[in-house]
């Protein structure tokens, strides 16, 4: 049975957007919602019907606002909107994006703010549930007046027009999809466009299913640089609670305790702590990984803030208020998002940089302490991990470019009446790259740590990263002769990502 997200008007979660947008739970609207819309509503007809002209209710858009609409056109006008902004181009947006995107308009729309019909709410709902999701391109946002061009490819949807995918990922016409859902097109009434497509939901969608993956990836990463500590016959001395208390930024905490968890019991650890090990201490990618994780974790926490603010917001332009004023308003501008969306972007960069550090590290015969070159089986005729490094060091240099802010690059539009925006969609779509790419850097970090604990025998790995080199070596082979490594860097890509890695390690440590 599916999960069901309740939309009563008030804030959503992290965790419902992420139940419908990955899980495809069925969102349900409630009977005092959809009370407050149709209030709303009664507000906007009485507006339509005056002779003084309201802003997206009786007038045109942008820079065309000054044009009053006679009656008779503006169903025209509303249709004509959200063709015109379905202006999207490039590679089609990842349905889990559009679903984010679109229950968070959803949710907008119950709040009573925006002047919808109760049927229009009812309608993109039904859509949400029969898993027809829109055709949205990657180009159209400035994150300004929102995600204007996103946005417009779902309404087009619901009017029955333009491309969707079906429950089965099948491309269709939008028409054809509603019809084998028994679902009825749309024929948009006055502010009713408007309130579609004026929102921020492309750019909070992206920020809350990275907040998801980021905190997942942030464990990863403790654990795998763990790993290599074991490996290269670190010390876990560093991560002591009282040094850490003496520098309280509570990221570094977290991170300093879940790597000395990760360590605790280790033989490997213990073989080097005594009075015959002359080394006073290792290098920063392994001592001062709480410090960069933990740093991370902090930068999560603020834009988790940011968020769960957003996710309680009612944006859209004009508004209409409870005393039935509808007012033009500027909290379409994706600022705050923006922001929070590039700011996620440099610690991402910074941890996986450290990632790969720490595994050229155990590949250098130099620094490794008794580790084969590269860890190659046959030093020489083997070239072992050399190249799976190599592709780690050029997602890091690419993410080190994806660390550089959307949000400071303004470009105006719409004839100098929208003339500062704030490219969050651009700093989401970044981001989402990014994030990918810091999973491909901690999977090699992965294998490589995995590996030379193996060449450690016979001395063996703790209980916490025993049982991470187990799940790996479910997936990918133990050392030896030089393989295809592709397949067993992706393998280990699926272990991080469906979490199937943490499972493993979290059931030996509890």
């Amino acid at each position: 049975m599916r999960e069901r997200v309740l939309l009563d008007g008030g804030p959503l979660s992290r965790g419902q957007v992420v139940a419908v947008a990955r899980g495809g739970a069925v969102v349900e609207v409630t009977a005092g919602a959809l009370v407050g819309v149709g209030v709303a509503r009664e507000h906007v007809e009485r507006l339509a019907e005056a002779p003084e002209p309201t802003y997206g209710v009786s007038t045109g858009f942008g820079a065309l606002a000054v044009r009053h609409i006679p009656v008779a056109s503006r169903a025209a006008l509303q249709r004509s909107l959200v063709r015109s902004h379905a202006a999207g181009a490039g590679a089609e947006v990842e349905p889990e994006v559009v679903r984010a995107l679109m229950v968070l308009r959803l949710r907008t729309l119950t709040t009573g703010r925006t002047g919808v019909r109760r049927s229009t709410v009812e309608a993109l709902a039904a859509m949400v549930n029969a898993g027809i999701v829109p055709v949205v391109h990657e180009y159209g946002s400035l994150g300004c007046s929102g995600d204007l061009a996103p946005l417009a490819a779902v309404a087009l949807a619901l009017i029955g027009e333009g491309r969707v995918r079906d429950r089965d990922g099948e491309s269709r016409s939008a028409a054809d999809a509603l019809a084998v859902a028994g679902l009825e097109p749309v024929r948009l009434a006055e502010k009713e466009g408007l309130a579609l497509i004026n929102g921020t939901d492309g750019m909070l969608g992206m920020l809350v299913l990275a907040l998801r993956d980021l905190n997942a990836l942030l464990d990863v990463a403790d654990l795998t640089a763990a790993m290599s500590v074991e490996a290269l016959l670190g010390t876990d001395r560093v991560f002591a609670a009282d040094l850490q208390a003496l520098r309280p930024h509570p990221g570094q905490a977290v991170s300093a305790a879940r790597m000395a968890a990760f360590l605790a019991g280790s033989p490997i650890v213990a073989s080097h702590r005594g009075p015959g090990c002359t080394r006073v201490q290792d290098a920063y990618s392994l001592r001062c990984a709480p410090q960069v994780h933990g740093a991370a974790r902090d930068v999560v926490a603020f834009a988790e803030s940011v968020a769960d603010r957003e996710l309680g917001a009612a944006v859209d332009n004009p508004v209409v208020l409870a005393d039935g004023r509808v007012e033009s308003n500027g909290n379409f501008h994706g600022a705050p998002l923006a922001y929070a969306l590039d700011f996620l972007a440099i610690p991402v960069a910074d941890v996986a940089s450290m990632a790969e550090r720490r595994t050229d590290r155990m590949l250098d015969v130099a620094r490794s302490h008794g580790l084969p070159p590269f860890l190659a089986a046959d030093p020489g005729v083997d070239s072992g991990h050399m190249i799976a490094q190599y592709t780690q060091a050029a997602l890091v240099s690419e993410l080190k470019r994806l660390a550089a802010p959307a949000s400071v690059d303004s470009i105006p539009s719409s004839a100098m009446q929208e003339d500062h925006v704030s490219l969050g969609w651009s700093a989401g779509r970044k981001l989402r790259r990014a994030v990918d790419g810091l999973t491909t850097v901690l999977a090699v970090e992965l294998l490589t740590a995995a590996r030379a604990l193996d060449l450690r025998a016979p001395l063996t790995p703790g209980p916490a990263t025993a049982a991470a080199v187990a799940a790996v070596r479910e997936r990918v082979p133990g050392p030896g002769p030089d393989r295809h490594l592709a397949p067993e860097i992706a393998a280990a890509e699926d272990l991080v990502r469906s979490g199937a890695l943490l499972a493993a390690v979290h059931q030996e440590v509890s």
